[in-house]
């Protein structure tokens, strides 16, 4: 059975959709799905280089992988996708995949094995920013034709050591791990990118659509996939709309232009659905809402300044008024419900012990800049953040810019403060174990990687280096799970990171919309299963 089929007939997950226009139609077609979503965090479509949020969801709809998660079923543990099963070596290092048939890329091509070792093979070689979901496991460009490759209807990949079953196939299900149509995608290569180029604005996928078009801080379009093997979605067409204001996506809901609004703040909740033909539906999200301090900065990287800025949050007063009912408190970096998650919350508001820390590390007339996306709770966390630093003798100057320029800067490691939200990219503890506590070269030579430990320049300790090494390859569950909560300690005292809350996300759709998700805290919407 397709990989679509099977996640049909299961629990219904659902999607979440976007829009932004103002264009009046008393309701949306009844085969098209219309909503209003941030995406300007949305920089390409190229599953080989997409590392954010809305650009995940995309990549769901177009792309099928090799195995899945049913995030509404976890207990059942890995379904097949393309791969029909699996099996592992004896000295546990290589996973042979038998592909299945009767898959086809929307171009009419065949799904092979091939298709599935070029895919993995082209993620190593591009080396963009989420490469090294797949290059832990010790590929590179130099041995992937014996790493990874394909046999008849086989796809065996082979990792430098044992690693747990479990966290491999973790990895193959984040957006890196999509198999794309190698025909198609080499027919479109330009000066050697692979198709890169090509595929940030076009798909070569077999999942249920294909990408119309994107316009970058606008729109994407999907509609069905003709060659898609599976059961045709009720939803023919699905346009997703950049709406960065929660009145304005309240206002389209209630019209009837758009089926949901996925950022509409508390108020509006509460508005939307008193004015009718509303619902709210709730999902713990794997997003953690964090600050971040630059560790080039001279005064930041003081280990007692850190500890200051965690007792300059006001955790309960944000958590209780502007984000009620939309984040609730978590400083650790292992979302709940994640294996090995810690639930301590160490850190409260107290301005007067702040102020001593601030003292003890000789801080007096502080002046930084942070840089925060122009959404409305992270521009309230800010200021929230600028009035708490003030009352200790701060200065904080905010930056608002379009995700795609503060991702940018941060990236570059130029922003003192970062306030931003991380999404783990696969369901396995190693997926923020290995971004936010991380770091084996913090050379500005190693480049803008995908450790968030490196964008901070947080010069991660050889023992907690060592201890996130140990933990992604401990095979007892118990142990594994103590060992990440040993980090997570050690991480809360002495990061530069401030994790503050974890993401309850709010849906507002219309009444009739129905298998509606946003994937919960493992996984990305999946607009193939609503209807309405």
């Amino acid at each position: 059975m397709n990989l679509f089929n099977r996640l049909l007939t299961s629990a219904a997950i659902g999607t979440a959709v976007s829009m932004s226009s103002f264009a009046a139609y008393a309701e949306t077609p009844a085969n098209m799905l219309v909503i209003a979503n941030r995406i300007d965090d949305i920089i390409t479509i190229d599953p080989a280089e997409s590392f954010e949020f809305a650009g995940s969801d995309v990549s769901r709809n177009i792309y099928s992988r090799l195995v899945y998660l049913d995030p509404l079923d976890l207990e059942a543990g890995y379904k097949p996708g393309l791969a029909e099963s699996w099996t592992v070596s004896e000295d546990g290092k290589s996973i042979t995949f038998v592909i299945s048939e009767g898959n086809t890329f929307e171009s009419g091509n065949p799904v092979t094995a091939e298709d599935a070792a070029f895919s993995l093979q082209r993620a190593v070689i591009l080396n963009k920013t989420p490469s090294f979901i797949l290059t832990q496991f010790g590929f590179t460009p130099e041995n992937i034709a014996e790493t990874i490759k394909a046999e008849g209807n086989t796809l065996t990949i082979t990792t430098d050591r044992k690693y747990a079953t479990s966290f491999i196939l973790n990895c193959l299900t984040a957006t890196i791990g999509a198999i794309v149509d190698k025909k198609t995608v080499m027919a479109n290569e330009v000066d050697g990118d692979m198709g890169n180029t090509w595929l940030k604005t076009n798909s070569a996928g077999s999942g249920p659509y294909k990408l119309d078009s994107w316009k970058p801080n606008d729109s994407v379009t999907l509609s069905l996939n003709p060659n898609f093997s599976g059961e045709k979605p009720a939803m023919e067409r699905v346009i997703v709309r950049h709406v960065t204001e929660s009145a304005s996506q309240r206002l389209l809901l209630e019209r009837g232009d758009i089926d949901i609004a996925r950022n509409l703040n508390p108020e509006d909740i509460v508005g939307a659905t008193e004015a009718g033909g509303v619902k709210v539906e709730d999902e713990l999200k794997g997003h953690l809402m964090y600050l971040a301090l630059n560790g080039n900065h001279p005064v930041l990287s003081k280990p007692k300044v850190r500890q200051a800025f965690k007792y300059l949050v006001d955790y309960a007063g944000m958590q209780d008024s502007f984000l009620k009912g939309q984040y609730t408190t978590h400083q650790n970096f292992l979302p709940a419900t994640y294996l090995g998650a810690s639930t301590e919350n160490p850190f409260s508001l107290n301005i007067e012990k702040a102020k001593e820390l601030l003292a003890e590390a000789g801080v007096e007339g502080l002046v930084i800049e942070a840089g925060v996306r122009e959404a409305q709770e992270r521009i309230e966390i800010a200021q929230t953040m600028q009035n708490t630093l003030a009352q200790a003798g701060i200065t904080l100057n905010i930056t608002v810019g379009t995700a795609k320029q503060i991702l940018g800067r941060y990236r570059a490691r130029e922003l003192d403060m970062y306030v931003g939200i991380w999404g783990p990219d696969y369901p396995d503890p190693q997926t923020n174990a290995g971004t936010f506590a991380y770091n084996p070269d913090n050379s500005e030579e190693a480049g803008a990687t995908g450790f968030l430990a490196w964008r901070t320049a947080w010069e991660v300790t050889p023992e907690m280096n060592a201890a996130v090494e140990a933990a992604v390859t401990e095979g007892d569950r118990e142990k594994r799970v103590q060992l990440y909560q040993d980090i997570q300690k050690d991480f809360r005292d002495t990061s530069p990171f401030i994790v503050m809350f974890q993401r309850i996300e709010q849906s507002a759709m219309r009444d009739n919309v129905m298998n509606f998700s946003t994937g919960q805290a493992v996984s990305s919407a999946a607009y193939w299963q609503v209807t309405k």
